[in-house]
């Protein structure tokens, strides 16, 4: 594959969704023009074929973005036969996401375009104005719909070719690039009170103490920055019990590329804790760890329940399962076991056979609506019949504890980064098997 190609293949395999926005923008009086002249079938691609409109808006695209990105294009003849190659192995892809089912429905398509609006700093209702006064916004809705399509073929059948080894997860975990992309982000604050060399003994013990009152003022609940900013305002205004403050976030950043005086620290901090003042050769420096992102550190709460489910459906009115519920109730809270009541009556084919365990699960694992009631009871506790979307519920928590998941955490964030990597290969790989086995007829 020359270099080309692999250019029109980067720029044009699926026009990127924040692309379709400004070319959506940028083009939509071109590719209006162009709709008014009479289509023509230039492809056949297997069940499906390709417009003359296709193929003219597609090279726009093309030609928009490469002056964008100030990119060498082919010539001519080479260009049209590598914009056909795409719009075939695009449409080979959406016949196939036809026929597997994947549909987007408006309310997405609004989502997206909603987020388009965002980026050319519009509302949804500008944005759509602005495209119908160019007359693009039905084919811009159709991009997207085509875009999202692609996306999920390409996501389900090349993850499905991608296998990683646990030889293979070893081996990146154990690297130096796999332990700096495990190493965890750190969003860091800061409040400096500067010592100046020509500082007394008792202006420096005068900061200190300043820098300490400022924590407690933290501590007592009040936010961060807000002391930051009311103690540089105090300064500015000459108070006699406030000093000069400067400070603010340094943004997210791995321990290694943290001042030296805050690496030592800041790992072993909880998000949101305040350090005690901290003397360097500037000053005294208080620092607040705002948040942590990639942390490997997964303490997570499990809950240990089981249920029995009593539904509403054809041959059971809503009342009948309300009662039918309140009648498991009694049963188990009389002495019945409960796992021979829910094999008996539960309508939660997942957890039936298990006499209705549903085993440890973590938290934001269970329904809202479930696990409100669950959240609420003690180990042994049974609930009273409660509805949910799913239906009538009695609910018994059999256990809790705290799991590390951190093993499990790295382990997934290390097959991500691995799948990651081949994807590309994969999805290129694929593409050329489509399109060999494909029946495509150019028509001149």
């Amino acid at each position: 594959m020359n270099k080309y190609t692999r250019h029109i293949l980067a720029a044009s395999r699926t026009v990127s969704i924040c692309a379709i926005a400004t070319l959506a923008m940028l083009s939509g009086s071109v590719i209006a023009q162009e709709r008014q002249v009479l289509d023509r079938v230039i492809a056949l691609v297997d069940e499906g074929v390709i417009l003359q409109s296709e193929y003219d808006a597609r090279l726009q695209e093309i030609l928009q973005r490469a002056e964008e990105m100030d990119m060498q294009l082919p010539p001519p003849a080479q260009l049209r036969e590598q914009v056909m190659e795409n719009l075939i192995i695009e449409s080979l892809q959406l016949q196939l996401a036809e026929r597997v089912g994947i549909r987007f429905d408006d309310d997405t398509l609004n989502r997206v375009m909603t987020d388009m609006a965002r980026q050319n700093n519009m509302t949804f209702e500008q944005y759509v104005d602005a495209l119908e006064s160019q007359g693009v916004y039905l084919s811009t809705r159709e991009r997207i719909r085509k875009e999202l399509a692609v996306n999920e073929v390409q996501r389900g059948m090349v993850n499905r070719r991608i296998n990683i080894t646990d030889q293979e997860i070893g081996n990146y975990l154990n690297s130096e690039s796999g332990r700096d992309a495990m190493a965890p982000d750190y969003l860091v604050d800061q409040i400096l009170i500067p010592v100046l060399a020509t500082d007394s003994p008792e202006v420096e013990r005068a900061k200190e103490a300043f820098a300490n009152d400022l924590r407690q003022q933290i501590g007592g609940g009040e936010d961060f920055a807000d002391v930051r900013m009311q103690a540089q305002q105090a300064a500015a205004a000459g108070s006699a019990r406030a000093f000069a403050v400067s400070g603010g976030e340094l943004g997210w950043r791995k321990a290694d590329r943290l001042p030296t005086l805050f690496a030592d620290i800041v790992p072993d901090m909880t998000t949101g804790a305040v350090s005690e003042p901290i003397r360097s050769s500037n000053g005294f420096h208080l620092i607040k760890l705002s948040d942590v992102r990639g942390d490997s550190n997964r303490l997570v709460k499990q809950t240990e329940a089981r249920h029995v489910l009593i539904a509403p459906n054809e041959i059971r009115t809503e009342d009948q399962a309300r009662r039918l519920a309140q009648e498991v109730y009694e049963r188990i809270d009389g002495g019945e076991d409960f796992n021979i009541v829910a094999r008996q009556l539960s309508d939660d084919t997942q957890s039936v056979v298990a006499g209705g365990d549903l085993g440890w699960v973590s938290d934001g694992g269970m329904p809202p609506e479930f696990a409100e009631v669950v959240s609420e009871l003690d180990i042994g506790e049974l609930s009273e019949p409660f509805r949910t979307s799913f239906g009538w519920h009695v609910a018994e928590v059999t256990g809790r504890r705290e799991q590390d998941l951190s093993r499990e955490y790295r382990r997934q964030q290390a097959t991500n980064a691995l799948r990651e990597r081949k994807f590309d290969v994969e999805l290129e790989n694929w593409m050329l098997e489509i399109r060999d086995e494909a029946y495509v007829k150019i028509i001149n």
